[in-house]
């Protein structure tokens, strides 16, 4: 049977890759260092479990939310998922 241009692993392997790709790039946001008892943006103290979960931690929930909220509204990734959006 013809396959065309694909071979038959090929979709999978880009799902695999793209997957990869997230994985790193969410690895790399991750603060590193020291954590700290107080929030960096607005002082309030982190509670203990959270530090424990995040030991490099620097932010409270509030502020952290915030944050995850506008570095998503910059995205450029394309989570429509519909051909014409992807084809732009």
């Amino acid at each position: 049977m013809a396959t065309g241009w694909a071979g038959d692993g090929a979709v999978q392997d880009q799902i695999d890759a793209t997957v990869k790709d997230a994985v790193e790039r969410a690895k790399s946001q991750l603060a590193s260092g020291p954590g700290l008892t107080h929030c960096a943006h607005c002082g309030t103290e982190i509670p203990e479990a959270r530090r424990k979960a995040l030991p490099s931690v620097r932010l409270c929930v509030a502020c952290q939310e915030a944050e995850d909220k506008e570095n998503a509204a910059v995205s450029g990734y394309n989570r429509r998922g519909s051909k014409d959006s992807q084809l732009r």
